[in-house]
C-alpha cells in the first residue's frame, strides 16, 4: 500500500501566497487546478494548489519557469 505522504506530495504544492502574485490568475485558466488559501490570524500567507499528479508536474514546469522555488 503506498504511503500517504507520496500521494499528498503529487497531488498538491504549498507556496507561500506571494509567490503566485501575478501569477495566479494564469495558472487558475490555463491548468485543472484549485488554489486554496491556508489562512493564520486572518491573513493568507500560503496557498495549496491541488491537482492530478500529471497537472501538479506541469504546474511545478510553469512555477519554476515564471521564477518561483518550490520546495
Amino acid at each position: 500500500m503506498p504511503d500517504p505522504s507520496t500521494l499528498r506530495d503529487s497531488t498538491q504544492i504549498v507556496l507561500a501566497a506571494s509567490e503566485l502574485d501575478g501569477l495566479r490568475e494564469q495558472l487558475e485558466s490555463e491548468f485543472t487546478v484549485t488554489v486554496f488559501p491556508l489562512e493564520h490570524d486572518g491573513e493568507e500567507e500560503y496557498v495549496r494548489i491541488i491537482g492530478s499528479p500529471v497537472v501538479i508536474q506541469e504546474v511545478a514546469q510553469f512555477l519554476t519557469r515564471n521564477g518561483v522555488d518550490l520546495p
